[in-house]
């Protein structure tokens, strides 16, 4: 029986960067299939039709969400698990996953396609990846439809021109935040990796790696954050400790910065999402950071949002007060309490 694991993507996509990081660093036998290649439609189809997603060795289905995917690898596999053992630390891990995974996925599409510099090296780039042998003709007409589609869709993720700067701004302050959080210590967590890590290093990739305006700004204003992007792509090479995860009471200091960022702008538009969701409204309305913000609704974010929550109230009441007290004055506070 083959016991190669298979993996569908695209090099431009945020979730396939951090699946493939994670398969590297958990030294797990796999293979790489790009979309839309005659390799890709040899697979079976995933139920909903995203990247990146896996066929385990002796399945005829394809899993696809990589929070659950990397939950159900620490399951198969028992060597060097992503997600802590320390409940506590765990649902941190979590919620900084979810904010990268959820929120940082903003700036990256707005930078993309808000910019034309970098819409037009996106337009063509991205439609070559899957097919390199198509006419110059035939590859700039796609490039064209496809950046023509995202640029319409700018407004689904929330940015406008209103919105645009508080965007940036968050980009900016992450970059201070990791630079500091990563000074003196390899990962977020200490000396070995989380999902959060995996998360952020999935988005990063296209802001500190490729697209051409937050790439400038990332190596001017953080080099760290560029080269810990570049290191994190494979770490099959590194060697963890047992207790290479912090206590969540050590990591606490470090982890507010972030956890503040996430309360600031992660937090108000996740609850405005979920709230849009009950009430029917096919609007989400809130402000963040004194603006209006205003988008879609998605209904995949509200359930990340009771995947958290089910989390912290499936935690020991101890481990429930010590998220608490990590969360306290953060803003993070309503995600758990509700």
């Amino acid at each position: 029986m083959n016991q190669t694991l298979t993996i569908a993507g695209m090099p431009g996509s945020p979730y396939t960067r951090k699946m493939l990081a994670v398969l590297r660093y958990r030294r797990i036998p796999h293979r790489t299939v790009t979309q839309y290649t005659a390799e890709d439609e040899a697979l079976p189809r995933p139920k909903v039709p995203v990247i990146p997603y896996l066929v385990f060795p002796g399945e005829d289905h394809a899993r696809f969400d990589s929070t659950p995917l990397i939950s159900e690898l620490d399951a198969r596999h028992t060597e060097r698990k992503v997600r802590p053992n320390d409940p506590a630390l765990a649902f941190i891990d979590a919620l900084i996953e979810d904010y990268a995974d959820e929120w940082l996925t903003k700036p990256m599409f707005h930078y993309r396609w808000a910019y034309s510099a970098d819409a037009e090296q996106a337009a063509a780039v991205l439609p070559r990846w899957s097919n390199t042998t198509l006419s110059e003709t035939e590859l700039q007409a796609r490039g064209e439809l496809f950046a023509q589609r995202q640029i319409d869709r700018l407004w689904v993720v929330g940015s406008n021109q209103t919105t645009g700067p508080l965007i940036e701004d968050s980009y900016h302050r992450l970059l201070d935040i990791l630079d500091k959080a990563l000074t003196g210590q390899r990962f977020l967590l200490g000396s070995r990796p989380g999902a959060g890590d995996f998360a952020l290093f999935g988005q990063l990739t296209q802001l500190a790696l490729f697209d051409p305006t937050p790439q400038k700004l990332t190596m001017h204003n953080a080099p760290r954050i560029v080269a810990w992007t570049q290191w994190i792509d494979d770490l099959s090479g590194i060697t963890v400790a047992d207790d290479g995860f912090l206590a969540l009471a050590d990591a606490q200091d470090r982890l507010r910065p972030l956890l503040s960022e996430i309360g600031r702008v992660y937090v108000p538009v996740m609850l405005a999402n979920a709230k849009a969701l009950i009430e029917g409204h096919e609007q989400v309305v809130c402000r963040v950071d004194g603006e209006e913000w205003v988008q879609k609704p998605f209904p995949y974010q509200a359930k990340c949002i009771k995947a958290l929550r089910n989390q912290f109230v499936a935690l020991p009441e101890i481990h429930q007060r010590q998220v608490l007290d990590c969360l306290n004055g953060t803003g993070c506070e309503p995600l758990v309490t509700g």
